[in-house]
């Protein structure tokens, strides 16, 4: 029954009991710098092709097997100091090296950064209108948003209409907080009257921020009644580059160093129930 219980173990976590090589990282890179060559010279000439016999002579040029780089990216979750999104932005750095050679494949293989930017996008608010018509309303303008490093991107339209009983001094105010409660990045801006008017404002944020503070109708004198109707709140976050490159290749979405048919041939029968 050990036996068994051992033999299955294998099977789950490896695919078989045999011992692999792991790759060295910057022989890794290599690896991956030739499968983002190849990948681009076929999607560019549309030439379809069996990709697991495809990639045996790279692999084979460097001295590996298939298993081996199965084995290789399989392990690089149970090593703490390494990430596999080093290994991939090792890789393009040596095609940038080479843009001059491979102008029009690395034109192609360096959208990977923006794809990886755009892929792990996510709103943190959004509304598509808000009206405010009274005092008390105002609070509906204002956020408060815990955060983490990465890029927080807020846009919207907004419209001070004629009903609106303030003479002047309305404003925007906006800011970064820091852990010890001081402000950074504060932004200012004063409020345009009867006409439509469009705003956009991005803070890059560090690990030495923790809330950022939004507060789109402040004024400056006592308070009347405003009337002012926002659409198309947004506000988005991007997280930094590395980041996004190292869970684009975790969970393969849109881009792959390698095809489809590739990271399958590595599932255990189990794995691909």
């Amino acid at each position: 029954m050990k036996r068994f219980i051992l033999y299955s173990l294998c099977g789950l976590l490896l695919g078989s009991c045999a011992r692999h090589t792991i790759i060295p990282d910057d022989e890794l890179a290599l690896i991956f710098h030739d499968a983002f060559l190849t990948n681009a010279y076929l999607n560019a000439e549309d030439i379809r092709s069996d990709s697991l016999r495809l990639y045996e002579p790279i692999f084979a040029h460097y001295g590996y097997t298939t298993e081996d780089v199965h084995y290789t990216i399989g392990n690089f979750s149970k090593r703490k100091s390494a990430r596999l999104g080093d290994v991939v932005e090792e890789a393009i750095d040596l095609l940038e090296a080479e843009g001059k050679i491979y102008n029009r494949e690395v034109a192609i293989l360096d959208t990977i950064d923006n794809v990886a930017r755009r892929t792990f996008t996510r709103a943190v608010l959004s509304d598509t209108l808000i009206r405010v018509s009274a005092l008390r309303d105002t609070s509906r303008l204002s956020f408060v948003v815990d955060v983490e490093p990465g890029e927080y991107e807020l846009s919207l339209k907004y419209h001070v209409d004629s009903l609106d009983r303030n003479p002047r001094g309305m404003r925007s105010s906006m800011w970064l907080e820091r852990r010890d409660s001081t402000r950074a990045n504060v932004y200012t801006t004063t409020l345009r009257r009867n006409r439509d008017e469009s705003f956009s404002r991005r803070f890059s944020v560090d690990s030495t921020h923790r809330r950022l503070h939004i507060h789109l109708l402040t004024f400056g004198e006592t308070p009347q009644r405003p009337s002012v109707t926002v659409r198309d709140l947004k506000l988005s976050f991007t997280p930094p580059t590395r980041d996004a490159v190292e869970l684009l290749y975790e969970k393969q979405l849109n881009i792959r160093i390698f095809a489809d048919e590739f990271f399958r041939s590595a599932l255990s029968p189990q794995d691909s129930l």
